[in-house]
């Protein structure tokens, strides 16, 4: 990983945050994207100073295209194509039955997790097939695998992150370029907070039970998956914490 530019969306906390975190302990040099400016700059100051990497650092909402772009054509001019994108600026808003469901939840969803995945990825693939190499990671989830209740729209929007990831890969055949969408069960992050739209009780009740996955496990296993061999795609990634096996079946206390 030693000088290799990694994208990652999202990075201001979480799995996107452990990402950064672990990448650059290898060497890599980064390119963090997020919402909140002040974060992004406490994370690229303690990254440099810890790793003595370059960090370069963009505040904008994946949902807004020519951000997207934006970024794209700076870094173009920087001469600095990414290695890898990792594409895990994603939430839930809203855990309704889906005649109760807001409209202001659904479309935030349908934004950020599938066009804001696709806004990044159409700026940035292009670069990474001119020079024939690279490596994209979709961070999923284990909702793209299987539906639950009150789950419908983040489901859905999942569902479809799982379609792109395999028509990423089908459309890169010919190329030197992987494709990886990593889909983890239940991982205590924000997520859950920003699902219950900020109400913490609710939220650390998710988590009451059992020991449920770290940003640091997703972010080991998207290392592992980018440091396979050249010929090595590894196309899908489910992971669980022990205690839950699927949507349904969790050993709790």
């Amino acid at each position: 990983m030693h000088g290799k530019w990694v994208l990652i969306t999202g990075a201001t906390s979480g799995i996107g945050r452990a990402c950064a975190e672990i990448f650059a302990k290898n060497g890599a040099n980064l390119i963090l994207t997020g919402r909140r400016s002040d974060r992004l700059e406490s994370a690229q100051n303690i990254l440099i100073e810890k790793y003595n990497i370059k960090v370069k650092t963009y505040t904008f909402d994946i949902r807004d295209f020519n951000e997207a772009v934006k970024m794209a054509n700076d870094l173009q001019s920087a001469e600095i194509t990414p290695d890898i994108l990792i594409n895990n600026a994603g939430l839930a808003s809203g855990k309704d039955k889906i005649y109760e469901g807001l409209i202001s939840d659904w479309e935030k969803m349908i934004d950020t997790n599938i066009k804001g995945l696709l806004y990044v990825t159409r700026a940035i693939l292009p670069m990474m097939v001119e020079q024939n190499e690279g490596h994209v990671i979709n961070i999923g989830s284990t909702a793209g695998h299987m539906v639950y209740p009150e789950g419908n729209v983040y489901n859905a929007s999942k569902y479809a992150v799982k379609a792109l990831n395999e028509a990423i890969n089908l459309d890169l055949v010919g190329t030197n370029i992987r494709c990886c969408s990593i889909d983890p069960g239940a991982c205590e992050t924000e997520f859950s907070e920003v699902r219950y739209h900020g109400d913490k009780n609710k939220a650390s009740k998710v988590y009451e039970g059992y020991q449920p996955l770290k940003p640091t496990d997703i972010a080991d296993a998207v290392l592992y998956v980018c440091s396979a061999p050249a010929h090595v795609n590894i196309t899908n990634m489910i992971i669980y914490p022990t205690a839950q096996r699927s949507a349904y079946v969790w050993d709790k206390k």
